[in-house]
């Protein structure tokens, strides 16, 4: 039997080389009380996001799009945060940004594929948990912490409420 090896992220916390193409973009966003949404999804636990169209017209517009289609959630505010890269992923890069949420519309199914997520609002910590991201997830979970407590002034170590299904 072999064994296939599964494949290394390595973080990289500065704007995305102009070599690369960004296969995806994806956001840690966080409510007004410090946590982060995370969807759940068949396969496990995700962040919103997903793959730019051709019609997006920056990265911030992608991940937008992605969040309202996925998760119905409007973006008030973005910060870059860096991109990782993966061994498999031929010359790719998967960006990653801090939002502030600005509200929920009601769930509806995605239109790409029909799934209907779960969103939970959740402690950075338990995001990284749920996320099994290993250093790569680690290290970005840290940059978007320190973008949401600067920029917006967030209890992202402590937040003021409960973790919660949003419905």
């Amino acid at each position: 039997m072999t064994e296939t090896a599964s494949p290394q992220y390595v973080w990289f916390p500065y704007a995305v080389p102009a070599n690369k193409r960004i296969a995806q973009v994806y956001g840690w966003l966080f409510d007004h009380h410090g946590r982060v949404l995370i969807q759940e999804t068949a396969g496990g636990w995700n962040l919103p996001g997903g793959s730019p169209e051709d019609f997006d017209e920056s990265s911030e517009a992608t991940l937008r799009r992605e969040a309202l289609e996925e998760s119905q959630v409007e973006i008030d505010d973005l910060a870059y945060l860096g991109y990782e890269s993966g061994s498999h992923e031929n010359n790719a890069a998967c960006t990653r940004y801090a939002g502030l949420i600005a509200g929920f519309r009601p769930r509806h199914a995605d239109p790409d594929g029909g799934a209907l997520h779960g969103r939970w609002l959740v402690p950075l910590d338990e995001a990284c948990r749920l996320l099994g991201w290993g250093e790569a997830g680690t290290r970005q979970a840290a940059a978007a912490a320190a973008a949401a407590g600067s920029r917006w002034r967030l209890p992202v170590e402590c937040p003021t409420a409960a973790a919660q299904h949003e419905d």
